[in-house]
């Protein structure tokens, strides 16, 4: 069944947003009566039903669903920015399927591509787009945003969380195995963790040192190195079965 995410209070008739009017009557060719599902201003999943076309697109609401499927905590993403604007969308889109509540993309010491004003606001704009997209697809109960961040030091100072932690390759090289698995057992429900993790070329030492000097943990995620798309994904999914699917989920 499809579902929508709409800005709206419950009350018995909603109007859908343009986007998923379109979507909802033009692509799926959906008619009066056409149940879906809408996930509200109130994060609750709501049976809906077609109502009218014209000369707007309004659905029916007809009862709460007791669906959640969100983690049981706060998961940030802060990505360096990548060199291609593929790997953002990647990680944007599948992150959002795994459970991400926020995705940031920042500026940093190895960044290759950088984003200006135009170019930054340009590119969230469309990533925001894809994790409602991949939102609905996934039938979560939260849509995920997307922020960019030009520097590290502000990335530090404006995205507080219950834990921090940042995926150093060093030390997986240096035989660290449980830092990740000991922040992730100290979580509680409504917690927030935020997880960072460099661009193409790495994070450098110095840019640990200050993330350390910040409360923020250093953390390996495993013996292989990682691709930059792919260590924020592994990091989702280990968050997941620790949260989640493990023999004494949180």
């Amino acid at each position: 069944m499809q579902r929508y995410f709409i800005a709206s209070q419950p009350q018995k008739l909603v109007t859908l947003p343009p986007d998923a009017a379109h979507h909802l009557v033009k692509v799926m060719r959906a008619t009066a009566g056409t149940a879906i599902e809408v996930v509200l201003a109130d994060h609750r999943v709501y049976l809906a039903k077609l109502a009218t076309i014209t000369p707007a697109v309004t659905v029916k609401i007809i009862r709460q669903l007791p669906n959640d499927s969100e983690l049981p905590v706060t998961a940030i993403l802060a990505c360096g920015v990548p060199k291609t604007k593929e790997k953002p969308e990647l990680i944007v889109q599948k992150a959002t399927e795994l459970g991400v509540s926020k995705v940031v993309f920042f500026e940093s010491a190895r960044s290759i591509s950088h984003w200006n004003d135009k170019k930054a606001e340009r590119k969230i704009s469309r990533l925001n787009k894809i994790a409602e997209a991949a939102a609905e697809q996934s039938h979560r109960n939260l849509l995920p945003t997307v922020e960019y961040c030009p520097n590290l030091k502000e990335l530090l100072a404006t995205y507080p969380a219950t834990r921090r932690v940042v995926a150093w390759e060093e030390s997986a090289k240096q035989g660290e195995v449980s830092a990740l698995a000991q922040q992730f057992n100290q979580l509680a429900p409504g917690d927030s963790l935020l997880a960072i993790f460099g661009p193409e070329g790495g994070l450098t030492a110095q840019e640990v040192a200050t993330m350390e000097e910040a409360g923020v943990v250093p953390a390996g995620l495993g013996p292989r190195i990682l691709r930059t798309e792919t260590a924020p994904l592994y990091f989702m999914a280990a968050l997941s079965y620790a949260l989640e699917l493990s023999a004494t989920p949180k």
